[in-house]
């Protein structure tokens, strides 16, 4: 059989391999995208980012967290709240999503494959496929097959009582207690989403503290939350075992010898790469121990016409990001080299409940470089829109150079701060000091003024400093 020739065949069709297909296919290039799955968008639509923070605004809503300062700390949208409940708006978003990436992908002329695929040589994918086998072959391919959760010997994962992030949505009822495994972004996201919910929740992490990568104050900000809604942390501790006693018991064996009992559990200590099935070695290629695949800062892998991106390459694993990465690795695959990006402008958003978004350098890392700087900060509860939101917690973090007045970073916590952070990352990309916010004028009330406040605050300690 003979093999169809492409361009470009992309494998995977997530945020990185969707956004890699679309930039190759507007430079006129026959493109293909293989797909293992029966519909396109990959873990972030099907499993993912999207059903992860779809449920989240549905437990907001229909918890009326959001609202509890304002109308009571019993104030609740719906009293009972199911699983099922959940769910019905997650399927209708996904639905949504799919959609919108098929009709993208067929709109720019990409076509898509169902099916497995596997290298047989460095240019040619042979796909299983639920209407047949066949090859494809291209001078360049591009690998966004992203991850599947990590598994463990010590978490017998069933289905039900014990659980990974990808089955959160399978639970059959709304559990009473609930153990969840690994401080990480998934699993601190889905603890706030189910402390929210009135589950009484301990979260077992190996490290001292929670999101290492964050800024330090921000994250013990996120604990008080945490532990205000009843959260059990158990830092510096690490997994031994897990055994089901009796059923709908489940235990968690620590090695410090300690136990944590729940009604279920939720294994959510990292990701591995989704590559089993693709025969990297008959393309010359192989992966760590995580299934990862090395690239330059290219996206190239060691075998020149291969890209990798997305989370198979590794940290960030942020679909923003991985969506950047399919972009640039297509342009640079069909040599576009104006094409141009900043990963240090590359803004974080954490979905916890309250959410945390951040760009730039933390205070650790500054004091580190020696980077002599000075901290402003606003709390939503000193603007009108905080108020009014009935968020009186948030806070926005300002970091500037204390002698060029450059901004170094934004951080924040707070409902709205994913949005709220590109204010701070349009000034940082184009070079502006923190007197821009001073300068500008913002609509009132919302709570972009916190901008404006936290400057003034920074700009006040610099010059008590040198008054």
């Amino acid at each position: 059989m003979s093999a169809v020739k492409y361009d470009l065949v992309v494998i995977g069709s997530g945020p990185a391999g969707q956004r890699a297909a679309v930039a190759a296919a507007k430079m006129n290039k026959r493109v293909a995208v293989v797909e293992a799955r029966s519909v396109v968008g990959g873990v972030c639509i099907n499993t993912g980012t999207i059903p992860s923070k779809t449920m989240r605004e549905a437990v907001l809503h229909l918890s009326g967290y959001n609202y509890r300062s304002l109308y009571g700390i019993n104030y609740r949208v719906k009293e009972k709240i199911t699983m099922g409940d959940l769910a019905f708006r997650v399927q209708a978003v996904i639905k949504t999503e799919v959609d919108v990436t098929e009709a993208q992908l067929s709109r720019n002329g990409v076509d898509v494959v169902h099916g497995m695929a596997r290298f047989t040589d460095p240019h040619k994918i042979h796909i299983e496929g639920p209407l047949g086998d066949t090859t494809l072959e291209s001078d360049h391919i591009i690998i966004a097959v992203g991850t599947r959760p990590a598994s463990s010997p010590k978490v017998p994962i069933n289905g039900r009582t014990i659980i990974n992030s990808d089955q959160v949505l399978d639970l059959p009822e709304l559990p009473r207690t609930l153990i969840v495994v690994g401080g990480g972004v998934i699993g601190v996201e889905y603890t706030c989403m189910f402390a929210v919910l009135g589950v009484r929740v301990t979260l077992i992490e190996k490290r001292d503290r929670l999101l290492e990568f964050a800024d330090r104050e921000i994250i013990e900000a996120l604990s008080y939350h945490l532990r205000d809604s009843r959260v059990t942390m158990r830092l510096g501790e690490e997994l031994e075992s897990v055994e089901e006693p009796t059923p709908g018991t489940v235990v968690a064996n620590l090695a410090s010898k300690k136990k944590v009992s729940g009604d279920a559990l939720l294994y959510a200590i990292g990701r591995q790469g989704a590559i089993d099935d693709l025969n990297l070695a008959a393309a010359g290629l192989d992966a760590d121990n995580r299934g990862r695949i090395a690239v330059n800062e290219h996206y190239q892998t060691k075998v020149e016409h291969i890209f990798a991106v997305g989370d198979v390459v590794g940290f960030p694993s942020l679909a923003s990001v991985s969506m950047e990465q399919g972009r640039l690795a297509a342009a640079w695959a069909f040599n576009d080299r104006a094409v141009c990006s900043n990963p240090s402008f590359y803004p974080y958003g954490i979905y916890t409940i309250p959410e945390i978004s951040f760009i730039g350098k933390t205070e650790e890392q500054l004091t580190d470089e020696d980077v002599p700087y000075e901290v402003g900060m606003a709390y939503y509860r000193e603007v009108a829109r905080g108020q009014i939101r009935g968020d009186t917690t948030g806070r926005l973090k300002l970091i500037f150079h204390r002698e060029t007045r450059k901004v170094l970073g934004v951080h924040i916590i707070g409902e709205g701060a994913a949005e709220l952070v590109h204010i701070g990352q349009a000034v940082m990309t184009l070079n502006g000091t923190v007197d821009y916010f001073i300068d500008t004028v913002f609509n009132y009330p919302t709570l972009a003024e916190c901008y404006k406040v936290a400057a003034f605050n920074g700009l006040g300690r610099l010059q008590r400093y040198q008054g």
